[in-house]
């Protein structure tokens, strides 16, 4: 592989001037410009970006850390962050925590060594984990939909409590008063925000809610499909407020199985609007924000820390909800009692 002294022999110049022509330091005479830039070429020369960062004291990257990235709403964030940051010049390192405490600690560890820039993170569960895991970064941090406590950084989020209260005041205003939750992990802020908002709303409305109507999952498909089968069998709801649309998209399979109709026998709604959630059948009513618009709002904070165009105190920026309506709610059935599933395309259990 050519260096930058066999560009120099070639192009009859120092080494300096080579290095002020690849990387625009400091004007160089055109036709000695003109000769690197030619020996540039014959050699297929690529700059070194690790030299070039270690000068300027910037690598150019921005790490970026989730819990899940087959998660589709992690996913989408991922996309607004990468887009933002590639118009400013700016690479992202996407790194997939799978929900482990102890690989988020690495994979923190691995981006401090590989100094990026800035830092985004969409945290696990466990706050005191992640803590003590990010006191040892030194580069801004932006931390994305899920709070942790003990860090300064600034964060960008979802009304998660208003979210959950929309979609549940829009299930009483449709006339249901069976309302089942299936809730996120017990370990998530999100999802405690997320069910406080549900049950604020249903006791405001004066709607009972059994022990038995709310079933915690995993914020994925098969969390919510195992849920709402749960859910068909102990409390026959008309009516499921999923913590998240993956969940929700689980609860209609299940549905499917149970030969329950959606929305005729038992309405659906989720929460983030992920983009799958328009393309199943039927389509999903939602509670969100454009995601790609909070990783935007994410990247454009941490790039406005990163190149000082904002100081001092922290940003917490709070991204309002909005109901999507679809085609997964409607009215409750007229009798709300107790139903036997009739067998439908995908019926496995009948009680």
């Amino acid at each position: 592989m050519p260096t930058i002294r066999d560009v120099a022999a070639l192009a009859g110049v120092s080494y300096t001037t080579v290095s002020h022509v690849v990387n625009e330091t400091r004007p160089v005479r055109a036709d000695k410009r003109e000769r690197v830039l030619a020996a540039v070429a014959e050699l297929r020369f690529v700059p070194s970006a690790v030299a070039r960062s270690l000068k300027a004291q910037a690598t150019g990257t921005i790490g970026m850390l989730v819990p899940s990235n087959i998660n589709p709403y992690f996913a989408e964030i991922a996309q607004g962050v990468e887009n933002r940051a590639r118009r400013h010049g700016y690479c992202v390192f996407l790194c997939n925590s799978d929900n482990d405490v102890d690989v988020q600690r690495e994979w923190l560890r691995v981006l401090n060594e590989k100094r990026v820039d800035g830092l985004i993170i969409a945290s696990v569960g466990d706050e005191a984990a992640a803590a003590e895991a990010l006191r040892q970064i030194t580069v801004p941090v932006v931390v994305i939909d899920r709070p942790i406590a003990g860090i300064r950084a600034d964060r960008v989020q979802v009304d998660h409590r208003a979210g959950a209260a929309i979609a549940t005041q829009h299930l009483i205003a449709l006339g249901h008063r069976r309302i089942a939750c299936i809730a996120g992990p017990d370990n998530t802020t999100v999802s405690a925000h997320r069910v406080d908002g549900f049950r604020l709303t249903m006791a405001e409305h004066g709607v009972s809610l059994p022990d038995e109507a709310l079933v915690v999952a995993d914020f994925t498909s098969p969390g919510g499909y195992s849920a709402a089968l749960t859910l068909f069998r102990d409390y026959a709801p008309t009516a499921i407020f999923a913590s998240n649309d993956a969940m929700a998209i689980g609860a209609l399979r299940a549905a499917a199985e149970r030969g329950i109709r959606i929305p005729e026998d038992c309405s659906i709604v989720g929460f983030d609007d992920i983009e799958m959630s328009r393309y199943v059948y039927p389509a999903l009513s939602t509670v969100g924000q454009t995601i790609a618009r909070l990783g935007d709002v994410a990247a454009s904070g941490l790039l406005d820390r990163i190149t000082g165009r904002i100081t001092g105190d922290v940003q917490h920026h709070v991204l309002a909800p909005r109901l999507l309506l679809r085609e997964s709610t409607s009215a409750p059935p007229p009798d709300t009692g107790t139903r036997r599933a009739v067998a439908g395309p995908f019926a496995k259990i009948i009680t």
